[in-house]
């Protein structure tokens, strides 16, 4: 198109300021100095890495972490940290809480705060204000894991707010591309603490909080019934704590085994974790297990023998029965055919069972762990 089509004369088009200095700035020394790069003021990138903690030591079918939330919450972390779960950290808001004999690198304190003195609502607001803190935590020194297990006693302020960090559990886990979830193991108070209104209030709250989670129960009344007469005030709660733990320990291991008769593999595992609502451990040992009624005895010692309240009405939405038993019952025609229909029996009172059956060389007896999970509420 020729200038002749326009009514107005077009500008002259001035020569490029920029015209053939392409090829001059390509091969034009680069000094990083001109760069005010973050290097030439001592700031160097941090590397996360340096920040993890060792991998876990104790055996698990799933990739998973412990995070202790408050006094309470803050004992039942360290015995899994003594069984070997290094990935675990201790949140409090007062570092007179923590545990003898946890490294630094384990505890997280949140600043400016000495206690939440049992008001909830005031730990909330703490924990909704530092999230980051927590959440910082988390990335640099956990890292990415698929299940995240959030330990916190009922009754108290801090362990009785932890819900406030939901939100955050929640960007956490996705941000690391998490296939799990977080799953909620909380206490419930004595029949003596529950005398105390604000324990009894913040220990329905906390639970009120997690009935939407998967979530496990731990009654402190059961527990210290269980104990009484046999460990002393001072060993009471550190025995009772390392006790579930080892049980727990052992559900995450036996599902990494596999057995020539019956195994129990991590996605049965990942299925019964993931249901929402309750779950119920509990084991027992059978010194005699050559009887038609092992799958009773196995069922009501599990239920009345557990630190967990058992379900009362309904059914589980997953059951997972483990039995550990000696060469000798499992080469018994007579006793593997109890072991049969007593798998059948508890399979009955779930929707869903998942069993696994191992062999050991030294057994006191059959060992049977029994798991529920997705007990609805009141139920």
């Amino acid at each position: 198109m020729s200038t002749d089509e326009f009514d107005f004369a077009l500008p002259a088009v001035e020569p490029s300021p920029f015209k053939n200095k392409e090829e001059d700035r390509y091969n034009e020394d680069v000094d990083v100095a001109d760069f005010g790069l973050a290097e030439d003021f001592g700031i160097m990138e941090t590397n996360i890495d340096e920040d993890l903690l060792p991998e876990n030591e104790a055996i698990s079918a799933i990739n998973c972490a412990v995070i202790g939330v408050g006094g309470g919450g803050n004992k039942m972390a360290k015995a899994f940290l003594d069984l070997g779960f290094n990935r675990t950290l201790l949140v409090n808001t007062t570092g007179k809480d923590i545990p003898a004999g946890v490294d630094e690198e384990h505890v997280v304190l949140i600043p400016n705060s000495d206690g939440i003195g049992k008001n909830v609502e005031h730990g909330k607001l703490v924990f909704e204000s530092n999230s980051t803190i927590v959440e910082d935590a988390l990335r640099t020194r956990i890292g990415r894991t698929d299940w995240l297990f959030v330990l916190a006693g009922g009754g108290g302020g801090t362990g009785s707010s932890v819900t406030a960090l939901n939100k955050m559990f929640d960007r956490y886990m996705t941000s690391v591309q998490a296939s799990g979830r977080v799953i909620y193991i909380v206490s419930w108070p004595t029949a003596q603490e529950n005398l105390n209104p604000t324990i009894a209030r913040n220990a329905l709250a906390l639970l009120n909080d997690v009935a939407q989670y998967p979530h496990i129960v731990i009654d402190n009344e059961r527990q210290s019934k269980l104990l009484r007469g046999r460990v002393g005030m001072l060993g009471l709660f550190p025995s009772a704590n390392a006790a579930f733990g080892k049980l727990l320990s052992q559900v995450l291991k036996l599902s990494t085994e596999i057995s020539p008769i019956q195994s129990f593999d991590s996605k049965d595992l990942e299925t019964c974790l993931d249901n929402p609502g309750r779950m119920f451990i509990g084991s027992t040992v059978i010194q005699q297990p050559n009887t038609p009624k092992l799958g009773s005895m196995i069922m009501h010692n599990c239920l009345n023998r557990s630190v967990c309240p058992p379900p009362v009405a309904g059914k589980p939405k997953t059951g997972t029965l483990l039995l550990i038993a000696s060469e000798e019952m499992v080469a018994d025609p007579k006793i593997s055919k109890y072991l049969e229909a007593a798998i059948a029996y508890v399979g009955g009172r779930t929707e869903t069972l998942f069993s696994g059956v191992y062999v050991r060389k030294n057994v006191p007896g059959l060992i049977a762990i029994l798991c529920m999970n997705g007990i609805e509420r009141g139920k």
